[in-house]
């Protein structure tokens, strides 16, 4: 008979609980939920992450170099409180060990995949 759709959702199941049970990830969870704590200071982290996130994807590069400097002086000013520091680095070290499983399975799986450009967004 061969693999199963059912199969494909078990096996799934075991590599998600098998992330969740990584100490990059428990750490993640623990720092997130410090910070969750406090509201105010985690939504002025998130407006931040946001507006990273946005300027990391934006197409309009004109103001570079002032958008970079304002980021970096307020990420500095948020990386001098430990909570924000500890949660910054625990999140970017979660980051990198999925993007570093995504790179395996698109490494392995031989798909050809097309995207329809977006136009940026």
């Amino acid at each position: 008979m061969g693999i199963t759709m059912v199969d494909i959702e078990k096996a799934t199941d075991c590599f998600v609980q098998t992330i969740k049970d990584t100490e990059i990830y428990k750490r993640y969870v623990y720092e997130k939920e410090k910070l969750e704590r406090l509201p105010e200071l985690k939504k002025k982290i998130d407006d931040y992450r946001k507006r990273l996130y946005d300027f990391q994807n934006s197409e309009n590069q004109d103001q570079l170099f002032d958008e970079v400097d304002r980021l970096e002086e307020e990420g500095a000013g948020f990386r001098a409180n430990p909570l924000v520091s500890d949660f910054l680095a625990a999140e970017l070290a979660f980051c990198r060990m999925m993007q570093e499983i995504y790179a395996k399975i698109t490494a392995e799986i031989d798909f050809d995949f097309y995207m329809e450009p977006t136009g940026g967004r």
